[in-house]
């Protein structure tokens, strides 16, 4: 589980977040009435400790339209993530509904245009899986992070040996 400081995720974003009842994930409702959670999930893949896999999820079924304060708030729950040196983020964008391409875009967007932009290491990866649907991959860690190097080759390495058909 992922503590977060909430009173500091507040103090940047524009939403209020609040926690679940379980506190493993942040909330909020936009000004259109989108409800959002985020959650950090431990991964396996990366075999590493403090690595999580990144969930975004609108959790009432709206459509969300253009809110640039979207950004702000997923980004303040980002950053706080990132108070640990040690933490990566992994994420992988859901292809149910064949958006992921877009949704990939939008998140490197956000991410590369943030004003922290330079104290993170980013990477991402496309992998077509055994139906030949496009998945989108990315890790970010921060800059100062003591197992960068280890961490990024391993990413490399699996999203490599994903993309090499069997």
């Amino acid at each position: 589980m992922v503590n977060l400081d909430l009173q500091r995720i507040n103090l940047y974003s524009p939403y209020t977040v609040t926690t679940s009842v379980d506190g493993q994930r942040f909330m909020f409702v936009t000004d259109f009435g989108v409800s959002y959670s985020v959650s950090f999930l431990p991964d396996d893949i990366l075999l590493d400790n403090d690595a999580y896999q990144f969930v975004l999820a609108i959790t009432n079924n709206k459509k969300s339209p253009r809110d640039p304060k979207l950004r702000e708030a997923v980004l303040a729950i980002v950053y706080a993530f990132f108070d640990n040196s040690s933490n990566t983020l992994l994420y992988l964008c859901e292809t149910a509904d064949e958006k992921q391409s877009m949704r990939n875009r939008l998140f490197e967007f956000w991410f590369n245009s943030s004003p922290r932009k330079s104290e993170f290491f980013f990477v991402s990866a496309d992998v077509k899986d055994a139906d030949g649907i496009l998945n989108y991959a990315a890790i970010i860690l921060r800059l100062d992070n003591p197992k960068l190097e280890n961490i990024v080759s391993k990413f490399t390495e699996t999203a490599k040996i994903l993309s090499t058909k069997p």
